[in-house]
């Protein structure tokens, strides 16, 4: 009875889990659709009142007219704008991306061997170092004690191999007199030879531990800064240890500095390697610095939907790895461009326009103009059509004014 208990128990908690699983993907759809219908809603009210807007300013404009028509005396008072000259020229496009400044040549000084006891640390935090130059001593008792008995044994085996190869020519020489037998000179033969091939692997001990020896002094891999260093005399430091950064000494090369930056995919097809870019440090106040692309991921990390980008930078003491900078990729350029600020650009159902003064029957009155916009950079967008070079746009009051609307215009003071 108490085993069916336990059974009807456990399939009522797997129901209620599965209940409520249900229940929170219900809920969380219904805020997704709920979302999206709010998002359509509030398309449409817009719709709605810039259509509103345009049939309130087409009868404001009528009633004007026929209100000037049957009194001239009640004519309205113009409208104060200010105006300013379309002009063309060069216009650029840079897509802004924020990343960091990173080192090419950075290296965590390791031991070539399996490391020992700190006998002796000759650098400090900041010292500039040379590739190859001796950065810690290990410990190195054994290691020479391991020297000095190799070449201890090989000091032995050389002595043997001369008193053997004099035997063995003694040997020859009588038997070439016809005194003594050959086989006393093949034996002697066979004795230099064993104790050569003794020889030649002591010496090889020899070497070996003297390499031993050598890797007690652990040299920086690379030239640069000492840009961290956590080791202490008397503690064991191993290859392990080296490669953590909380344990090691960090060398980092200064004069060999890139910028990292990670590109949205959507730009995939607008970077490629060699675009000039410029790389702002905001905390240094100075100029950008110039340089181009030099990497460009060739894979899409599947989590942030993005790939690197990286451009070298000219050595500089102030540049650091890890500073924040922004990368601004040129990606589109217009030697001849009209442009105009973006916010004077209006939208309705029919498109983008602006308003410019023209003049009319004696009277200067503001006129909307459809036009077509290119790239939009640093608060200026290019017109690709609908105005020319010399026209006059509407800079301020160009929220209030309407197609036909009169006018008084002061110039844009700079």
């Amino acid at each position: 009875m108490t085993d069916k208990l336990n059974i009807m128990q456990k399939i009522l908690g797997i129901a209620l889990v599965a209940s409520i699983m249900l229940l929170v993907a219900a809920c969380n759809g219904k805020a997704a659709k709920d979302k999206k219908a709010e998002i359509g809603d509030l398309k449409v009210k817009l719709e709605k009142l810039k259509k509103e807007k345009n049939g309130l300013d087409a009868q404001i404009r009528q009633a004007e007219e026929q209100l000037a028509k049957a009194d001239p005396s009640s004519a309205q008072a113009q409208k104060l704008v200010t105006v300013d000259t379309v002009t063309q020229g060069k216009f650029s496009h840079f897509i802004e991306l924020q990343g960091k400044i990173d080192a090419d040549d950075v290296a965590y000084v390791a031991p070539a061997g399996q490391g020992g006891v700190i006998k002796a640390v000759f650098v400090k935090a900041g010292d500039r170092v040379r590739k190859g130059q001796v950065i810690l001593k290990l410990d190195d008792v054994l290691a020479r004690q391991g020297v000095i008995a190799a070449q201890q044994n090989g000091d032995v085996l050389k002595a043997r191999l001369a008193q053997a190869q004099s035997l063995y020519q003694r040997r020859e020489n009588l038997w070439k007199q016809n005194i003594g037998t050959e086989i006393e000179v093949i034996n002697a033969k066979a004795d230099v030879d064993a104790l050569q091939s003794q020889l030649n692997a002591a010496e090889a001990q020899v070497r070996s531990a003297q390499e031993q020896l050598s890797q007690t002094n652990v040299t920086a891999q690379i030239s640069g800064v000492i840009d961290q260093i956590n080791v202490k005399v008397g503690e064991f430091f191993s290859p392990q240890t080296a490669a953590d950064p909380r344990m090691g000494i960090k060398v980092v090369n200064n004069s060999n500095l890139k910028m990292v930056t990670e590109v949205p995919e959507n730009y995939a097809t607008r970077i490629k390697k060699g675009d000039a870019v410029e790389v702002v440090v905001t905390e240094l106040n100075k100029p950008a610095y110039k340089s181009t692309i030099s990497v460009v991921g060739a894979a899409v990390n599947a989590t942030t939907r993005s790939f690197n980008a990286e451009a070298k930078l000219p050595s500089d003491p102030v540049l650091k790895p890890n500073q924040l900078a922004t990368m601004k990729i040129l990606d589109y350029q217009a030697k001849s461009a009209l442009t105009v600020p973006v916010n004077v650009v209006q939208t309705d159902e029919k498109g983008k326009y602006l308003y410019v003064v023209e003049k009319s029957n004696n009277k200067v009155v503001a006129r909307k103009k459809n036009v077509v916009t290119g790239e939009s950079y640093n608060g200026i967008v290019e017109i690709k059509s609908g105005l020319l070079h010399g026209d006059l746009i509407i800079t301020e009051g160009y929220q209030t004014v309407y197609d036909g609307q009169a006018v008084s215009a002061n110039p844009q003071t700079p």
